[in-house]
């Protein structure tokens, strides 16, 4: 295993995600901001953060698939979510669990930033999702 996830004593807890993780291999692999489309590109989900969300995780699976990577690689995920305010947590969080078991998304995750941003690259787009992995 290339990655070591862990929260040292004394961090911040409980949260629903590592706050350290430790990549050992000699790849790494950056995927760039997954939105919720589908392989046409067409939008998937439109207006629903939870659906948006589990998308982006799909698609994300799909890229670490790719190069022989899955989410037990995975040492940092940076989500961006266009008018973010606190009371969309519930649908956020709603779209991680509702695909965490298909796609193999460890509990707690690997150590993840939500950024609230006042819009992303179309009106449509409610979330992005950029991840980093290390491969042996």
């Amino acid at each position: 295993m290339s990655v070591l996830l862990t929260t040292p004593p004394g961090m911040w807890t409980p949260v629903p995600y590592h706050h350290v993780s430790i990549g050992t291999g000699s790849r790494t692999v950056q995927i760039a901001g997954q939105v919720a489309r589908d392989t046409d590109g067409n939008a998937v989900a439109t207006g629903d953060l939870a659906g948006q969300v589990a998308q982006v995780l799909r698609n994300t699976k799909i890229g670490l698939e790719g190069v022989g990577a899955a989410f037990a690689d995975v040492t940092r995920m940076r989500f961006f979510v266009a008018d973010w305010q606190p009371e969309k947590m519930g649908d956020f969080m709603a779209g991680i669990e509702s695909v965490a078991a298909e796609i193999g998304l460890p509990s707690p995750l690997p150590p993840t930033s939500l950024i609230g941003v006042q819009s992303l690259y179309e009106p449509d787009v409610m979330v992005e999702l950029e991840t980093e992995a290390v491969l042996d």
